[in-house]
């Protein structure tokens, strides 16, 4: 009898642990690539000063960094109000334990054959567009805001989407499950402060959206001609085709490994 709690007890305990390191992981996977790590790195600075000013006798230090702990909580929930909203829509819509995806690859290396070759015609005549790829994360707000087209993904319908003083060149694309389902969207700009100034509203909205969803962004400049690509709060600047297509293919395609898919999904199509 004594024998079965001890198992018992001891099985608990690993399952314990197994579930919060899981957790722990998967906080990490969210956060990674994003402003957040510079901020986790900052909290983990204030808890070892709080640790050595108690071992060191440094009173009036030690009060002072368990006022910041006390109150840390509140400031933590604001400062990592994007992040935390990803990690909870991610749960509400059953992602957040989901590793596998049913999109079809040739469907989705069709789709970014066509991305890229509208990416790489509008660069060379610098004409500025935005492009966004639901994944994971619902952006039917940021759909409704713009005029629906739910049309079949084509390099030229996109391309003659941004084309200058078109009706719907001002604004984003929104693309899922290989089609286009509005053009002319509203995305929410970014507010990091780290910004390079010489960035101008379309790359910041860019990186607002995928601040706060999984979306992959391709933003072209007007000025440069550069191709941008945006994903969990971080800008991959000027990048070239084999470069574009390499960061697309990564994050895109299903990868068959031994029968398993891979952790990305595409659009809304279970996946997404």
């Amino acid at each position: 009898m004594f024998g079965d709690i001890s198992f018992l007890e001891g099985l608990a305990v690993i399952v314990d642990i197994s579930l919060v390191a899981f957790v722990i992981y998967k906080l990490i996977m969210i956060i990674r690539g994003t402003r957040a790590v510079q901020l986790v790195k900052g909290i983990t600075v204030i808890l070892a000063v709080w640790f050595l000013s108690g071992y060191l006798g440094l009173n009036t230090l030690q009060w002072i960094m368990q006022q910041a702990v006390t109150y840390g909580l509140l400031a933590i929930i604001i400062i990592f109000q994007p992040e935390l909203r990803r990690a909870l829509e991610q749960l509400g819509r059953g992602r957040f334990f989901q590793t596998s995806s049913t999109a079809d690859e040739e469907e989705v290396r069709q789709s970014i054959d066509h991305i890229i070759s509208a990416a790489k015609y509008m660069g060379k005549r610098r004409i500025g567009a935005l492009i966004s790829l639901e994944r994971g994360t619902g952006m039917n707000d940021y759909i409704e805001t713009g005029v629906p087209m739910h049309a079949q993904l084509t390099s030229e319908l996109l391309t003659n989407i941004f084309i200058p003083n078109a009706p719907l060149h001002d604004g984003a694309v929104i693309i899922k499950n290989n089609e286009i389902m509005a053009a002319g969207c509203y995305l929410p700009l970014s507010e990091n402060p780290f910004i390079s100034k010489e960035l101008g509203t379309r790359h910041r909205a860019a990186l607002g959206v995928s601040e706060v969803t999984d979306s992959i962004t391709i933003a072209v400049s007007e000025e440069t001609g550069g191709i941008s690509v945006t994903k969990n709060g971080e800008l991959h600047r000027n990048l070239e085709e084999e470069g574009l297509r390499k960061l697309l293919e990564n994050e895109l395609l299903k990868r068959e490994s031994n029968g398993s898919s891979s952790r990305w999904q595409w659009g809304g199509k279970k996946n997404g």
